[in-house]
Parts: structure tokens; C-alpha cells; sequence
């Protein structure tokens, strides 16, 4: 029978065949092993860096249902994908509503990125009850995936405060990250919050009034506090550095590999290292020392290297 939509009912809904779960920790295809093998490593790297930071990542033992607002579950599938704003996130989330739509969508790449990010059209695991929330946990593949911290850093302040569109963003943050960190601000400056400067931005971040006030906004807040990955065991961890790879691995998993391929598409307009060395040139080594601490458990969680321009103290 030729089937024109692979996504129809009749074969979204894996019942009888492997789980994703099964076909990581136990591969029937010789292709699938040797990637598993690395994604063992970056598990035990996670593991092992919980572990030591055991004190400073275990104080909130009991995650509460806002703890999960970042789980995107895949009921047909049995995966549950955390998102991480600017690592992907679109794409992943786009892919997600394909895998989980029943027919609805076909290309990821048809879905407007305005309605990737509409709550209601992908369901997160903060709406289950807690014996479902733990069914889940324990019986479903679950990913997330990471960048670069710095990387993913510069990536957000380029994208939220140097767009003129973003005016939400200058209004909420902006205005504030002016009033706080800059000295004699023209009226203009602290009603429009429109042209803050990445050293009032690091400033506003390191700042502990701000650490005080209010949970970071998602765009920069870090992985291990979106995703709590002391408290939730993730099967997989993929990385920006090999996007395509690791996504397509995932949909191979899922058993849609043949049919479904992670869309690529080279953004010219993408944060670089290079670019990410050049906006850290103007902070002070004082304060890449005290972000760098912010940041630290992202670093050693996912293996990055402290990055070679820091200068720390």
C-alpha cells in the first residue's frame, strides 16, 4: 500500500516495536552502536560532574511541576525533549509537532517559527499528573541539547538586543539593564531600553540583585537550571557543534529515520567563536572571572573547554 503521508495513524504510534529507549541501550543496527558509545561518554560526563558539585546542584532535591515547563513530550514516540532556547530550539521544536501532530504537518521546515513557539501546540510534561510525570521519566528516551555557553550567550544578547523588532525584550530587560548599569542614561535610553551594550548586559547578568529578583529569563538562563540534569537522567545529549548528527541519530531511534531528517539550513547570520571572542574582548577579567562562575557548571557538564580569550582571574 503506498502510504503518502508516513505521519497517518495507521503508523505513528510505534505500538508493538522497539522504543527508543530499547534501541539506544541495546542497538539492533551496527550503525546506531558506535554513536552510542559516545553518547555513554557525555552521560558519564554529566553524571560525574553532579556528582562533584553534589552540594551546589542538589539543594532542590524534589523538582516541582514548573521545573518541567521545558519538556516536550512525544507520546507516540515515548520521547520527552527539554528545549534550550537558541540551541536549535525552533528546529527541534518544529520537528516535535511533525512527531507528534498525527498527520498534520509533513515538513518541519513548513511550519512558521511563530507557531513552533505557541505553547499550546506541543504538550510538556508539567501537564501530567505526578504518577504519569514519572511513568514518563522512567520509560521514555529522553534528549536535550547544548551549546557552547558563551556561544549561546552572545547568540541570545545578539538576537534580543540588537534587533530593532524585539521591543519586548528592550522594554522588560532593556530599560532595567540600562537603569541599573549605566551611568548618566538620556531619557530616551531608559524608556526604550533599545541599545544596550553587551558589557551592561554581562554587568546586569553577574549582578546579585538580579540573581535575587528573579529567575533568569530561558534565553539565558543555563541548561543545567532549565533542564535539571542531576535530578532527570537525559539518555541523550547532543551538541550545536554536531547538530545534524546528533538530531538525525535521535529520529533514527524514533524509528523515523528513513522518512523524517532534522532540517538543515547554514544561518549566515549564526553566532560564531570568532564572533564570541570579539564581544568578550571589552569586558573586564573581573567580570568574565564572576560570569564564568554563572556559567561554570554548563562548561564542565557538557565538556567545553574554558574558552581561550577569557581572561580569569
Amino acid at each position: 500500500v503506498m502510504r503518502r503521508n508516513p505521519f497517518g495513524m495507521d503508523i505513528c504510534c510505534r505500538k508493538g516495536s522497539r522504543s527508543p529507549l530499547q534501541e539506544l541501550y541495546n542497538p539492533t543496527q551496527v550503525s546506531l552502536s558506535s554513536t552510542a558509545i559516545l553518547h555513554q561518554i557525555r552521560r558519564d560526563q554529566v553524571t560525574d560532574t553532579c556528582r562533584a558539585n553534589s552540594v551546589s546542584s542538589r539543594k532542590r532535591r524534589v523538582l516541582t511541576p514548573n521545573d518541567l515547563k521545558h519538556l516536550v513530550v512525544d507520546e507516540d514516540h515515548e520521547m520527552i525533549y527539554c528545549y534550550v532556547p537558541k540551541v536549535a530550539c525552533t528546529n527541534w521544536k518544529r520537528v516535535m509537532m511533525v512527531l507528534t501532530g498525527r498527520g498534520k504537518y509533513s515538513d518541519p521546515m513548513e511550519i512558521p517559527a511563530n507557531e513552533a513557539h505557541v505553547s499550546s501546540n506541543l504538550k510538556t510534561l508539567n501537564q501530567y499528573s505526578i504518577p504519569e510525570i514519572n511513568h514518563r521519566l522512567k520509560n521514555y528516551m529522553k534528549f536535550l541539547f547544548v551549546r557552547e555557553p558563551f556561544e549561546r550567550l552572545v547568540s541570545a544578547y545578539r538576537n534580543k538586543f540588537t534587533q530593532k523588532y524585539n521591543t519586548s525584550f528592550h522594554k522588560r530587560y532593556g530599560t532595567k539593564i540600562v537603569r541599573r548599569q549605566r551611568k548618566n542614561a538620556t531619557q530616551e535610553a531608559l524608556r526604550k531600553g533599545d541599545d544596550v551594550k553587551f558589557e551592561e548586559f554581562v554587568a546586569y547578568l553577574i549582578d546579585p540583585h538580579t540573581q535575587r529578583e528573579e529567575p533568569f529569563n530561558e534565553h539565558w538562563q543555563t541548561v543545567y537550571s532549565l533542564c535539571h540534569p542531576c535530578h532527570i537522567h537525559y539518555d541523550l545529549i547532543g551538541k550545536y557543534e554536531t547538530l545534524e548528527e546528533d538530531s538525525n541519530y535521535i529520529l533514527q531511534l524514533a524509528g523515523v529515520g528513513n522518512y523524517l531528517k532534522f532540517p538543515t539550513y547554514a544561518k549566515s547570520t549564526r553566532t560564531t567563536d570568532e564572533m564570541t571572542t570579539e564581544f568578550f574582548q571589552n569586558i573586564s577579567s573581573e567580570h568574565q572571572t564572576q560570569l564564568y562562575e554563572v556559567y561554570k557548571l554548563d562548561f564542565l557538564m557538557f565538556n567545553y573547554s574554558v574558552p581561550s580569550y577569557l581572561k580569569l582571574e
